[in-house]
């Protein structure tokens, strides 16, 4: 019987072992007559990034997201405070109802006329009452301004500190002012460490957004930013495996470039500034149309698609990066044009809102 055992249980680890080696398979990672044992041993003082390196972004994820904790109420809310933001207490709460709490928290928040009705049957209430107990129990759920706020700043801080680290960084690189450095030697490229703690901070502080995504303020681009986080880690994880890392840096780059604008006006919003506020959101819509609808497509994806293919040639995983890169592009797209509505409102309206 053990003997039986012991082959059930050999079978299995082979077969987890097929599908890992499959997963690894060098020629879909790699580009052609290259192995993974030519990146395993590199000339003394030289390092290549390997797929292990990724795991320590998971650790750094979770100190990110403690020191978000402590800044924001550290910081963040102390500077709120000075702004005169506070968290705003509801005047009105909703009666303790464990029927309605029911429908609210398992079916639905705004209740149709007929289930309404159905409501006011079964407690023998008014149905003005039940939409009034409806209306006070969704406010009870708002987040306050307080908490938009230091949201918002940490974000601010974080976009802002990566932005200028990576410029710093890139300043110096000779892919930033030739893209065709990417693929020089390629893929026997040094991984140094600017560039690796560049990578893995980007990377643990876009974990730190999925773990913290569902339990941050949800926004009507909720669905969007799922999937443009999803994508982010994708195309991080993927480029450092097979040594992407330089065009991979410039990608950072272009998107930290807006992102940070657009948490200043967030804040000069909440803070009722609201010149500074319509501002900055245009500053931010216009650098983000330049990063992300022009040198994104002509610097970017013109040298994943077309100058790494004549310098090295296509393979399965430079398609997958190269779809991934195009998803984003989608998702530029359609900010792009919720962006346009909001900045056209701040310019003709004087002032920003959805925020």
């Amino acid at each position: 019987m053990w003997q039986k055992v012991a082959k059930f249980k050999g079978a299995e680890y082979s077969g987890l072992l097929q599908n890992f080696l499959w997963f690894w398979n060098e020629r879909f990672w790699l580009p052609h007559n290259v192995t993974w044992a030519d990146l395993a041993d590199p000339a003394p003082g030289v390092e290549y990034p390997k797929a292990g390196h990724l795991l320590s972004a998971l650790p750094l994820a979770v100190g990110i997201f403690a020191v978000r904790i402590l800044f924001e109420r550290f910081i963040a809310s102390p500077c709120a405070f000075l702004l005169h933001i506070h968290a705003a207490s509801v005047h009105w709460r909703a009666t303790p109802n464990p029927v309605l709490e029911k429908v609210f928290t398992s079916i639905t928040k705004c209740p149709d006329s007929r289930r309404l009705d159905g409501l006011s049957k079964q407690l023998d209430w008014d149905v003005r009452k039940i939409q009034r107990w409806f209306r006070h129990r969704r406010n009870q759920d708002k987040p306050s301004v307080l908490t938009k706020f230091c949201e918002s700043m940490w974000r601010l801080i974080f976009y802002l500190f990566m932005f200028t680290y990576g410029i710093c960084f890139l300043w110096k690189c000779p892919w930033m002012w030739d893209t065709h450095h990417c693929w020089y030697n390629y893929p026997y490229q040094v991984l140094t460490p600017g560039l690796y703690h560049y990578y893995v901070t980007e990377l643990g502080f876009y974990w730190s957004l999925m773990f913290s995504q569902f339990t941050d303020i949800k926004r009507k681009d909720f669905p969007i930013m799922f999937i443009h986080h999803l994508a982010t880690v994708s195309l991080i994880s993927f480029s450092y495996a097979n040594n992407m890392l330089r065009v991979g840096s410039l990608v950072m780059c272009v998107h930290d470039a807006s992102d940070f604008l657009l948490e200043a006006a967030k804040l000069t919003n909440y803070a009722k500034y609201q010149r500074l506020c319509d501002f900055l959101f245009v500053l931010f819509a216009v650098v983000f149309f330049i990063t992300r609808l022009v040198l994104y497509p002509l610097w970017i994806l013109n040298t994943t698609l077309f100058e790494s293919w004549e310098m090295i040639g296509p393979y399965p995983s430079w398609w997958l990066f190269n779809s991934l890169l195009l998803v984003l592009q989608v998702l530029h797209v359609i900010w792009s044009y919720l962006i346009a509505g909001i900045a056209y409102k701040a310019l003709v309206r004087g002032k920003v809102g959805g925020m």
